[in-house]
């Protein structure tokens, strides 16, 4: 019962932030936003490998959380200086 409160939770949590990823007025709060829904993904994954008992989404999670950083810096370096 309470795995369905987590992801309820955690859905309404990605919709907050596409909701400020589509209507973020500036590029750096679209960025953040990517960020965060990147990083609440890898919670739910980990959520997922616990309730399904599959401990594969666990490894799965942490590439996932992995490759997300690297993407973030990318942006981060690409709004700073630009291409």
């Amino acid at each position: 019962m309470s795995e369905i409160i987590f992801l309820t939770i955690i859905g309404i949590a990605i919709l907050l932030c596409f909701l400020r990823m589509i209507k973020g007025p500036t590029a750096p709060d679209r960025a953040v936003a990517v960020d965060t829904v990147s990083t609440i993904t890898t919670a739910l994954l980990v959520l997922l490998g616990f309730v399904f008992k599959r401990y594969v989404y666990l490894d799965v999670s942490l590439v996932y959380a992995v490759l997300t950083f690297i993407g973030s810096v990318a942006i981060a370096r690409f709004l700073e200086r630009g291409i």
